[in-house]
């Protein structure tokens, strides 16, 4: 199963290049944001780079069949995190290995995708039966339980789309889809009623305090909301062509009385992008992400089985989820949330978990049956 012939010339070289091209533009924006973070992205870059272009010649299917094995171990990562993990700014996301932290839960979304997957494929004829779907929320809710208790609800949410985009393409009975639509929404605005009430015990207090922020700008304008009507203020700044590389004078806290954007390296890099190169430089960043997105499709749309199909589509749906997420973030266009743009945030377990992801999509498009 591991060794493979591959035909060569079916090698995404598009793919390839674009995110390249997307990494070290990240490295750019996060030496103008934080010049002490950059060496170390660069190094995790050379790294990351390398683990793709590894995985890009493995036999995916070789991957599938320890499916099973990494959602242990994922789960035994995820628990450690919670019992010896560190803590910063409230929350337990991290693992100190001494010579670097990861962040586990952005390998929870690979390996689930990678998990319902196979899990799809191997209950193909079987898999709107009430008793399969029920097995499958079961064993996704266990380690989004364990996200969201770190607590991380962003990236549980972003989780959950992944997953149910998967589950969608897998072939989930469309009356189904449906029906949970319609109980979805009410379900929502008593959510919203519920959350606002004293002693609710769903949410932390900064999250409600988030989403209330999003729903009421200007109640929080001098207080929570600041942070990305900064943003939004930095990225108008840089009008058509930006100020140029290291002249983020507004998003880049390091200066005084004028960096108004914290986080600039992770969650809110695309204020730097859009200040220092402008709306031409942020519509050209976008459309390198749809790139990949689209690229990702059609690697699925050609892929030999259904394991195959829906890894590439798991993989379209995160990088185009948690981009549209963290534009919107940086754009005040959705409630502030602490999710990295693919590829160019500063993170080395995000950029390996996307590097990662492409690795295997490639081997996909390797092995597409025309």
């Amino acid at each position: 199963m591991l060794k493979q012939k591959y035909q060569f010339k079916n090698y995404n070289w598009v793919l390839v290049l674009v995110v390249l091209a997307l990494s070290c533009m990240g490295v750019l924006f996060i030496n103008s944001a934080d010049s002490s973070f950059t060496s170390k992205q660069f190094v995790g870059l050379l790294f990351c780079a390398g683990v793709m272009f590894f995985l890009s010649v493995i036999n995916y299917n070789f991957i599938c069949d320890y499916s099973r094995i990494f959602y242990i171990l994922n789960l035994l990562i995820l628990l450690a995190v919670k019992l010896f993990g560190v803590k910063v700014g409230g929350a337990t996301r991290w693992l100190n290995l001494g010579f670097t932290r990861i962040q586990p839960s952005e390998f929870t979304k690979i390996i689930m995708i990678i998990f319902v997957a196979v899990y799809i494929q191997e209950h193909e004829e079987d898999f709107n039966d009430w008793k399969v779907l029920v097995k499958l929320a079961a064993l996704c809710a266990v380690p989004l339980l364990l996200v969201v208790i770190e607590p991380d609800l962003s990236t549980t949410l972003d989780i959950t789309f992944i997953l149910l985009a998967v589950i969608f393409v897998g072939g989930i009975n469309t009356k189904l889809v449906r029906r949970c639509i319609l109980i979805m929404i009410p379900l929502m605005v008593l959510f919203i009623w519920y959350i606002q009430t004293p002693g609710q015990i769903l949410l932390k207090e900064y999250q409600v305090t988030r989403i209330m922020t999003f729903l009421n700008p200007g109640k929080y304008s001098s207080t929570t909301a600041y942070q990305q009507e900064n943003s939004e203020m930095a990225i108008g700044s840089g009008q058509l062509y930006g100020k140029g590389l290291n002249n983020n004078t507004i998003s880049d806290v390091t200066v005084p009385d004028t960096g108004l954007v914290s986080e600039q390296q992770t969650d809110f890099i695309f204020s730097v992008i859009g200040e220092e190169v402008g709306f031409i430089g942020s519509v050209l960043v976008i459309v390198l992400l749809a790139i990949v997105v689209i690229q990702c499709l059609i690697i699925a749309h050609r892929a030999k089985n259904i394991s195959g199909r829906l890894i590439a589509t798991g993989m379209a749906a995160l990088i185009g989820f948690q981009s549209f997420i963290n534009i919107g973030v940086a754009t005040h266009i959705l409630p502030n949330t602490g999710l990295p743009l693919p590829f160019i945030s500063y993170g080395l377990t995000s950029l390996l978990t996307s590097m990662a992801g492409m690795g295997i999509v490639l081997n996909i498009g390797l092995q597409r049956h025309y």
